[in-house]
């Protein structure tokens, strides 16, 4: 593993829990959105809140020229490419999972409407709610592909629900591609599972990364973890484990707790008596500000490290800034906060434009997964079958949206199902008493 402006790590698989962050997000989508849902897509296209029909594609516009006969192909007829998604529309997370299908819809709207759709059709892309249930992902992902004859699943959600639709994708042949579902299994085995390629960083790289900076940074620190007892918070604490170099940290403690907890005051005690000076939190915003706010009851002030699915300003909501000044995080992309970059503020219009949902952390990642995706499907339209899709895919190398950190790129090939695995760590400044993330240092990249 070498630093310089780049720190390469071996390869492992990433696993998230995107979705950890919704909890804080529920409160600005209620008061944005005036407690309104919006429409998800229907059969005849991806209606807007305004219930207008849609169809969607994303990037510049390609020659219609195509092997595939019409009505060859699943999905594909001469006038429309239609993909479609399981994932979690309802339920706890639902209000905050559903902008990320939202936002893919917005964008290939957007470039339907500019420049045509991709190689000559127009994109129609169908979501079907799975409410993060095996069962249900099961039944739509069916649904989906034996009777909507979708061409591809994009950005299909949640580690437990998708858990239950992906072998029977595998097995039909059918792409499940830029999945936002970082579980560690689904990245794992490309050769077993040919057809199922990741979008978002996971937890094990995270942890790994995590690891790697605490020993070269703060040598001599002792380490501990909080972390849920789930994917996350299990591929999070293997990924630590992994970075850290015993020879420097010591991990003298993890408490981990089922995500039905409603107190982990008793697991920060535990980690208090442990003297860690470094903690590392896998889990999502409500727990990491309640053990930062015992903590602080206790008198305890460690240096705090916490997933990225924390990374966002609504977190000041729930502990002061003050609280989390100095607490390190990890991110890829440009922040939604960022309203005078050039990339983010077009994407406001964007969304504002075509009926995206209220920009967030979540919206500038599925606007970036949505350009992959049209990428992909330009590079397949002389061969636009669903095996021709996936050598498309497979054929990305240090693919960039001006979304991403410079650096950032996303590559695949047949033996990498992995999108983003690159990113900086941000870490809470405090400036005229209002907290912000600020990013430092190198710039991580996880690779073979």
């Amino acid at each position: 593993m070498k630093v310089k402006h780049l720190t390469r790590l071996s390869r492992q698989v990433w696993g998230l829990a995107i979705m950890s962050l919704a909890f804080v997000l529920l409160v600005a989508m209620a008061t944005a959105c005036g407690g309104e849902e919006e429409e998800m897509p229907t059969d005849s296209g991806t209606p807007t809140a305004s219930g207008t029909p849609t169809a969607t594609v994303v990037g510049t516009a390609t020659p219609p020229g195509t092997t595939a006969p019409s009505g060859a192909v699943p999905g594909i007829s001469d006038t429309e490419i239609l993909l479609g998604a399981e994932t979690i529309l309802t339920g706890t997370f639902g209000a905050v999972y559903a902008t990320i299908p939202k936002t893919v819809s917005a964008y290939f709207d957007y470039i339907n409407d500019t420049q045509g759709g991709v190689c000559g059709r127009k994109i129609v892309y169908k979501v079907v709610d799975n409410s993060d249930d095996p069962a249900r992902a099961l039944e739509a992902a069916r649904k989906l592909v034996e009777q909507d004859k979708v061409f591809a699943m994009v950005s299909s959600g949640g580690d437990a629900g998708h858990a239950g639709s992906w072998e029977y994708l595998n097995e039909k042949g059918v792409p499940d591609i830029l999945l936002t579902a970082g579980g560690h299994r689904f990245g794992a085995e490309p050769d077993k599972y040919p057809w199922t390629v990741q979008m978002i960083p996971s937890y094990t790289v995270e942890g790994t990364f995590f690891g790697q900076y605490i020993s070269e940074n703060l040598p001599g620190k002792k380490v501990a973890a909080l972390w849920e007892n789930g994917p996350a918070g299990i591929d999070g604490l293997a990924g630590l484990k992994r970075g850290l170099d015993p020879s420097k940290n010591e991990l003298v403690a993890d408490e981990g707790f089922n995500l039905t907890t409603i107190s982990i005051a008793s697991e920060v005690t535990n980690l208090k008596k442990s003297n860690a000076d470094v903690v590392v939190m896998f889990t999502s915003p409500g727990f990491v500000s309640q053990a930062i706010k015992q903590a602080d009851r206790m008198g305890w002030h460690p240096q705090w490290f916490m997933s990225y699915v924390n990374s966002d300003d609504m977190m000041f909501q729930f502990v002061s800034p003050q609280l989390l000044e100095g607490a390190i995080t990890f991110q890829a992309l440009k922040m939604a906060a960022w309203r005078d970059d050039p990339a983010v503020a077009r994407h406001y219009e964007l969304m504002h434009k075509y009926g995206g949902p209220t920009p967030s952390n979540f919206t500038i990642y599925a606007q970036a997964l949505a350009e992959t995706a049209v990428e992909t499907l330009k590079r397949s339209c002389d061969n636009l079958a669903r095996e021709g899709l996936m050598e498309a895919l497979e054929s990305l190398q240090d693919f960039h949206s001006d979304l991403m950190l410079d650096g950032v790129n996303v590559s695949f090939s047949d033996n990498d199902h992995i999108g983003l695995q690159t990113g900086r760590m941000l870490k809470v400044s405090v400036e005229n008493g209002k907290g912000k993330f600020e990013y430092f240092g190198p710039l991580f990249e996880f690779e073979e």
